[in-house]
């Protein structure tokens, strides 16, 4: 009785110890193979310089034209720059999100049920696909820095470290999201098929492409929901802080919710919340057994 009392604090520590070890090998797993896809690391980074070059370009010289927009309204803060924040969390919304294509794609070639009968707790599969995916968004989104002096962003080495953890977080909720539903998914096509009628809606109404104030009563309130909204803010706000842009401008530009804007830490409460949430429905939907 005594050895039976003795060895099992023993084997539950053996067991949490395997289970942390399997969250870094399968986040570590995850950014290798990203990392060694160079072809689908550039091929990522199009879409991002599309919207940026030629969308952004384009309509920054028509509302010039016109007389309006961003750049009259804030003294000579133009378009471009107001946008570039939006579509480096563009690049981390969607690196994220289609990250856990990973699991459709393990399930259908057997790999992931070989990882779900291993001695671990099942949720070190869904904690480190999410870190996996968080870690590939948020590489893929300070990649994309390096593109800010050709649009008039100003960086400082202090600002990109405030920008890393913001894009961490904004990766580690949609990652979360993306885990939790293509855990129940069987087909790639199910998957992009669903992830899909997400993403878009979630990009074009979390501000990255215009201010999100002053909107139809119904249009303020799907912005608000939008959780990629409480991202895509904060990493504005942070770079265009130190880009000479007036603080009171970078305010009135602010998410705002009843009436008052919303504090950076706030809106990444929210956010973290909200990835909370989706990891907790991954977990459990790991633990089910097929």
């Amino acid at each position: 009785m005594a050895k039976a009392l003795t060895a099992a604090p023993v084997r539950s520590q053996a067991v949490r110890w395997n289970s942390l070890r399997a969250v870094y090998i399968i986040w570590y797993r995850d950014v290798l193979r990203y990392w060694r896809d160079r072809w689908r690391l550039g091929a990522s980074l199009a879409q991002p310089l599309l919207f940026l070059i030629v969308f952004g370009t384009g309509l920054s010289s028509s509302l010039s034209g016109l007389g309006g927009g961003l750049g009259s309204r804030t003294g000579g803060f133009n378009y471009v720059q107001f946008m570039y924040p939006g579509i480096v969390s563009m690049a981390i919304l969607f690196t994220s999100i289609f990250s856990s294509m990973s699991i459709v794609w393990d399930r259908e070639f057997g790999f992931l049920k070989e990882v779900l009968v291993a001695p671990i707790n099942r949720a070190s599969v869904a904690i480190g696909k999410t870190l996996g995916g968080a870690t590939q968004a948020m590489v893929q989104g300070v990649i994309l820095l390096v593109l800010a002096p050709f649009v008039g962003v100003k960086l400082t080495p202090l600002v990109v470290v405030e920008i890393i953890p913001l894009a961490f977080v904004l990766g580690f909720s949609l990652s979360a999201m993306g885990v939790a539903l293509a855990s129940r998914l069987r087909s790639m096509q199910s998957f992009q098929a669903i992830m899909n009628f997400l993403m878009m809606p979630m990009f074009f109404l979390s501000g990255a492409l215009f201010p999100l104030n002053g909107l139809p009563a119904w249009m303020t309130f799907l912005t608000r929901i939008d959780p990629a909204s409480y991202g895509v803010d904060p990493l504005r706000r942070v770079v265009l802080s130190a880009s000479d842009v007036p603080q009171r401008l970078v305010e009135q530009l602010g998410l705002t919710l009843f009436d008052r804007t919303l504090a950076i830490g706030v809106e990444e409460a929210i956010l973290l919340a909200f990835g909370l949430f989706w990891l907790l429905v991954a977990i459990r939907n790991f633990q089910v057994r097929d």
